[in-house]
């Protein structure tokens, strides 16, 4: 009768909580809840759209006042170059039959591990076949590691290779400049600051802005040529404006403004239209701008239609990149002040690169990774608790004698959760861990689309689909859970007997919530909020 009475209660609650109506009307209610925690507790991502734009003289590249073009054989050797506690082998390439001292280019790495053997090969020896004497040294790579760079050392540590290239035979030593690609943007103009006797300055897909800032500008051109669903983007900020798990990073924020307002020297600002990392427009701007301030007005401006970072075409440096490079460089000083300054395809680019919000309270990196792995360590927590009392269970049962008790007391049953707790439980955990690796997954393979500059939209829609959808379940499942457990309450049945049931269901129900936060926080709930 009490079983009966109690089945009656349970039915009658369940009827007065209303069918799948209610479970739809409570999911919707914990999906808006979620998307208001992810909207709160962390950075909006607006850029704001360029209304500057940068206007060419002409389609031509051509530079003014370059002398004419003369091709000369090539003559390599490698030389040593001596650091401060360290050093790197460097090739010279140099033209044969000059009959006078020849003006000398020092190349500034980007980013990654360069080789001389690789590295600028096609570039030193356009140069050194037009007259100018081309020095490619390895990078330095002790002092160089993905969480820590220096910009300030590393310019002294090129400085030595200009000193040395300043001696070398045949080198004019008052026409010795620097070529700098991409990431040695952020190390020429330190280095043309500090050594004002430097002849000149080419600054190639320079980033101009601090490399957090640039960070976040590739990132959103990626993704929007990718074509993901806007909600992505407010992952941008989150992730960049953050400092990153395991501490370093200091050089994100550093800012290369104050060495471009010192440099005097004649500078080749060069960009292809292609290259979608870069702030190309306003990246011109800032330089005209950084230099004027120092009374620098000779900086020239060249833009290489459908160039990428590197300049290059189908795959090969742009010849008219080479050749204005070369003349440039043979025809300083008249080639510094030449018109037209800015010439070449016309640039777009639709937002600036600016200071990237930062998250107000998941600032840190280690936290968030902190956090992710205690909320999922608390679902994985919850199975091993209860797996390791069963079979506790089952050894002290074999251990018993089989039949009844001394005491003539029926054995009680092995405890267990109230019926469909424990699935909805597995249902709720494995589903938010499930769905946190989803995104990361959709995260990974978002960026690799972006980085190849391609598009599927079965990745890019429907893998970000996929992701809100087992979001979306894991809330069902929360719903569900809860209520199983209400109806149990009212029908006075017990839904998690014995202290490690009840330490495994909150550890599950705490974890879980934990990790419908942090999908909330990264977009996955967001209604446009």
């Amino acid at each position: 009768m009490l079983r009966r009475g109690r089945a009656t209660r349970a039915a009658a609650t369940e009827a007065r909580a209303g069918g799948p109506y209610r479970v739809l009307a409570s999911t919707a209610l914990g999906v808006v809840l979620l998307a208001v925690v992810g909207a709160v507790t962390g950075p909006r991502w607006d850029p704001v759209p360029l209304t500057d734009p940068i206007t060419v003289a002409t389609s031509s590249t051509a530079i003014g006042d370059a002398p004419p073009a003369r091709t000369y054989e090539v003559r390599t050797s490698v030389v040593t170059v001596q650091l401060d506690g360290a050093s790197v082998r460097a090739q010279i390439s140099e033209p044969v039959g000059l009959d006078e001292p020849a003006p000398g280019v020092v190349f500034v790495h980007g980013a990654g591990t360069g080789r001389f053997a690789q590295a600028f090969v096609e570039q030193a020896r356009a140069l050194a076949a037009s007259g100018v004497v081309a020095m490619v040294p390895d990078k330095r790579l002790d002092t160089y590691t993905t969480r820590h760079r220096d910009y300030v050392e590393m310019a002294a540590d090129y400085a030595r290779s200009v000193a040395l290239l300043r001696t070398h035979d045949g080198v004019d030593p008052e026409r010795v400049g620097l070529y700098a690609e991409s990431e040695g943007g952020w190390i020429a103009p330190v280095m043309a600051a500090q050594d004002p006797a430097l002849g000149f300055v080419v600054l190639v897909s320079s980033p101009v802005v601090p490399p957090r800032e640039q960070a976040a500008f590739a990132v959103d051109s990626y993704l929007r040529n990718t074509g993901v669903p806007h909600g992505v983007f407010r992952a941008i900020p989150r992730a960049v404006g953050m400092s990153l798990p395991g501490g370093g990073f200091e050089y994100a924020d550093f800012d290369v403004t104050p060495y471009q307002r010192a440099m005097t020297q004649p500078v080749l600002v060069v960009y292809g239209t292609g290259d979608a990392s870069m702030p190309t427009v306003q990246g011109a701007e800032r330089i005209v701008q950084d230099t004027a301030l120092a009374g620098n007005g000779d900086v020239t401006v060249r833009y290489y239609e459908g160039a990428n970072h590197g300049i290059r075409v189908d795959g090969d440096v742009s010849p008219r990149f080479l050749r204005d490079l070369s003349g440039w460089v043979r025809g300083l000083p008249a080639t510094a002040a030449s018109e037209p300054r800015i010439a070449g395809a016309q640039p777009v680019q639709t937002y600036v690169a600016a200071p990237v919000p930062e998250p107000r309270w998941l600032r840190d990196g280690d936290v968030v990774i902190g956090t992710v792995a205690a909320a999922a360590g608390l679902v994985v927590l919850a199975p091993l608790l209860v797996g390791g009392t069963r079979v506790t269970q089952a050894v002290a049962v074999r251990l018993r004698r089989t039949g009844e008790p001394e005491d003539g007391e029926p054995r009680r049953p092995p405890a267990r959760f109230g019926r469909g707790v424990a699935a909805r439980l597995a249902l709720l955990g494995s589903g938010a861990v499930a769905t946190v690796v989803a995104l990361v997954v959709y995260l990974v393979a978002i960026a690799r689309l972006a980085l190849d500059y391609e598009r599927n939209d079965w990745v890019v829609q429907g893998g970000w689909l996929a992701v809100r959808v087992l979001g979306i379940a894991v809330v069902v499942g929360a719903v569900l859970l809860a209520r199983r457990v209400h109806r149990l309450g009212a029908a006075g049945e017990p839904v998690a007997p014995g202290v490690v049931r009840k330490v495994a269901g909150w550890a599950v129900v705490v974890g879980s919530a934990v990790l419908l936060a942090v999908l909330a926080y990264w977009g996955v709930f967001q209604l446009g909020i």
